[in-house]
């Protein structure tokens, strides 16, 4: 932990010392005055970030509900007709939570900032959510917990602005087969990029930054010694190229929750869910034990149509409710080795993927959202949130079974 030290000026003491002449005449007394002497004093530095004194208050109020059940929110539904929508969802059911889109998947802000901001001069904001201080009011009003998400390394924004910041391929931005760019997760100037913008939406009223995308490019295993990247401190580092990657987002997520302290926000992470399976995700970084270590909330995406032939289960899409009640067993055991774990709040599937191809896809409706909760239920897992991109989540689904 940093320690912050502190220097008492030694001018008092001087001052002390000096007779004051007729004060000492009337006075006829043989009082003598003592030099007094001032040190240094070490101040543990989580004191203060845990003071009230140093904590931002926003001016807005939201209780923790007794279990957050969420749905994921983009920028476009929470500033269009849609958000309303939600909102009644949200109001005639057990759900109580919203991830919105602060940063987005390809690097845009979701608003756009003040011209006292310091992300202004950025022109990186898009007009998604046009006032984003009056939507959480709205949000308080209706009793809905507000949770920011903020894509991190995937940004094609900046990697187009900052070639520097990210992966060359030759003379060219690399880009995956989807067409988009990641930003270098060793170089701290682009921590400092998304932890500003955590800040911001912190000081908006958000109660929670949901780090998203905090991974290296899948597949950099097989192009790490190709492309070319600067490594930063990390240059330097005696680990294997394995250990330095998992190093590098390790030390991000506990940077950016260091520096989020004074917020009084929580800190939350998605993650690939198989990282739980393994010792570390190889070629993208995350270590979901050292993540873990790191955070409040832990969560984990779970979506039966992401896995292969995992736990026995050849076709996981067919089978929701057996496939996340075997990934509860394997993430209970990983937090549990913990000394002070995480909330477990995976990621749960309420679309259907018909890319699987037929005889290897169900159409997710009420019953199949149902079974994932039930199976998270089961294993003690309380929490958990719902991925529909599109944002059209399924009717009639007892969200607490």
């Amino acid at each position: 932990m940093k320690k912050i030290k502190w220097m008492t000026s030694v001018m008092l003491a001087s001052a002390v010392a000096m007779p004051i002449a007729v004060q000492a005449d009337e006075a006829n007394t043989d009082f003598e005055f003592a030099e007094r002497t001032y040190g240094f004093e070490t101040i543990d530095s989580g004191i203060v970030s845990s003071s009230k004194l140093f904590r931002y208050d926003s001016g807005l109020v939201f209780e923790y509900p007794d279990a957050v059940r969420g749905i994921y929110v983009t920028g476009h539904s929470a500033g269009g007709s849609r958000f309303d929508r939600l909102l009644k969802l949200i109001d005639s059911t057990d759900l109580n939570a919203m991830v919105i889109d602060i940063k987005d998947d390809f690097g845009n802000l979701t608003y756009k900032p003040q011209e006292d901001s310091p992300l202004f001069k950025l022109d990186i904001g898009k007009p998604y959510i046009k006032d984003p201080r009056k939507m959480l009011e709205t949000l308080e009003e209706q009793k809905v917990y507000p949770i920011a998400r903020v894509v991190v390394f995937k940004d094609s924004v900046l990697a187009e602005q900052r070639p520097e910041l990210s992966f060359m391929d030759g003379n060219e931005v690399w880009k995956n087969g989807r067409g988009e760019s990641f930003v270098n997760p060793f170089m701290k100037e682009v921590w400092d990029h998304n932890v500003d913008i955590a800040i911001e939406a912190a000081k908006m009223g958000f109660k929670e930054i949901q780090f998203d995308y905090v991974r290296f490019p899948e597949g950099f295993e097989k192009r790490h010694e190709t492309l070319k990247y600067s490594m930063d401190d990390y240059a330097e580092s005696d680990l294997d190229p394995v250990q330095r990657r998992v190093e590098a987002v390790t030390d991000f997520v506990a940077y950016a929750r260091e520096q989020l302290k004074p917020y009084d926000v929580d800190v939350s992470v998605d993650i690939f869910g198989y990282s739980a399976t393994l010792p570390e995700a190889p070629g993208i970084g995350q270590n979901f034990s050292k993540i873990s270590e790191n955070v409040d909330v832990i969560s984990s995406m779970i979506y039966p149509s992401h896995w292969t032939s995992y736990f026995g289960i050849s076709k996981p899409d067919l089978e929701p409710y057996r496939l996340v009640t075997e990934y509860a067993k394997v993430e209970n055991a990983k937090l549990g080795a913990l000394e002070s774990p995480p909330v477990s709040r995976p990621w749960l599937q309420d679309f259907s993927a018909p890319w699987l191809g037929k005889g290897n896809y169900l159409r997710y409706g009420k019953k199949e959202v149902e079974a994932q909760i039930k199976a998270l239920k089961e294993n003690g897992i309380d929490e958990y949130l719902l991925w529909n991109a599109g944002n059209n989540y399924t009717e009639g689904v007892d969200y607490t079974p």
